[in-house]
């Protein structure tokens, strides 16, 4: 592996749902060491302040940290584990899955179950299981007590099982949260990458529980106090069969949000971000999320206004067990990002408003 790959392998395997990102933000801070300056909001947001020409303006590139998981709800008498979605689920993908319930005795291996497909009626086969129809097994039998032996307890986080895997062809890769940890990379990336000659102050973030209401945007968006925000997150692949022929697939580039269900991106910076893609000859498209939203649609509505944009890379499997990328279109992010940094001085952020 190449040491992208092991920087994406470090942290898609980490565990981080909403609420307990602590592993995720150490292994951000620790790759930014030496390189920024580290400091936390109240919620858990990690702030990697790169100093540059000037104090401002601000730039703040925000990855959100949490991934979709799971908490524990209740337990049966019997030992099960019921449980809570923490992010959006559909129940087609988080039944029959392998999750890890990470308790105060230590990590246990359980599996998402519901009734076999045997005994269930023709009317419950054409549905679609809800997750309060599931159940965890993390191996419940006879007098065996789950919460006094394992440690289970209301209130633990579950997080899918799924290891970082090249595919056959060695530009794609297989795991689980790249929503958002391939944003978390992104922002490692251009603050390592930049150097200390771009006219701004640089602020990478990574958020929390981005996937629960885009809250650690709201708290960490207020400590900075950008005066230019953005996003990198994933974006919705629509190259598998049956959704027909499109851009938006894997290995066409950097995806360039003009639209999602929590932000219009300010179309001056927007853009400016496709002017530089075109002049750098840096492969993009364009696209929308109606439904859903991102950091974005935090950071722009902090104090009086921020010009805001989100970059996405294309991912199939989005809130699920394992998602699949393709390297060309994070280096593309990557690219873009910082050259569209180097040009936020003074003048052009003045430029994207009316005032």
């Amino acid at each position: 592996m190449d040491k992208t790959e092991l920087l994406f392998k470090e942290l898609t395997e980490a565990n981080g749902v909403p609420g307990f990102e602590d592993e995720v933000a150490d292994i951000m801070a620790g790759h930014l060491k030496g390189v920024a300056d580290i400091s936390y909001d109240r919620l858990g947001s990690m702030v990697a302040t790169k100093q540059g020409k000037a104090d401002a303006p601000k730039i703040m590139i925000a990855g959100h940290m949490d991934e979709v998981g799971f908490m524990v709800k209740s337990i049966t008498k019997d030992g099960f584990i019921r449980f809570l979605p923490l992010g959006g689920w559909w129940g087609h993908v988080a039944l029959a899955q392998r999750v890890l319930v990470r308790t105060r005795k230590g990590d246990v291996v359980g599996v998402t179950g519901s009734k076999a497909p045997h005994i269930i009626t023709p009317e419950e086969r054409k549905k679609v299981l809800d997750i309060k129809d599931m159940y965890i097994d993390v191996g419940a039998a006879g007098k065996f007590d789950i919460q006094k032996k394992l440690g289970v307890r209301l209130g633990d986080p579950i997080v899918p099982i799924s290891d970082f895997t090249i595919l056959g062809n060695p530009k794609t890769y297989l795991a689980k949260a790249w929503d958002d940890r391939i944003g978390c990379a992104a922002v490692i990336d251009v603050l390592t990458k930049i150097g200390k000659t771009h006219p701004n102050t640089l602020y990478g973030v990574g958020t929390v529980q981005e996937e629960v209401g885009l809250r650690g945007a709201r708290t960490s968006a207020n400590m900075v106090d950008p005066d230019v925000g953005f996003a990198v997150d994933v974006c919705i692949a629509k190259d598998t069969p049956g959704l027909g022929d499109t851009d938006e697939k894997l290995g066409a580039g950097a995806g360039i949000l003009v639209f999602d269900g929590s932000v219009i991106p300010n179309r001056r910076l927007r853009d400016l971000v496709i002017d530089t893609a075109e002049k750098m000859k840096i492969p993009y498209f364009l696209t929308a999320l109606a439904r859903g939203g991102t950091d974005s649609g935090i950071i722009h509505l902090n104090r009086k206004g921020v010009p805001c944009l989100t970059f996405g890379v294309p991912a199939r499997y989005i809130h699920g067990h394992v998602g699949v990328i393709h390297r060309k279109d994070y280096d593309s992010v990557v690219k873009l990002v910082t050259a569209v940094v180097k040009k936020l001085d003074k003048k052009t952020v003045a430029s994207l408003t009316r005032g």
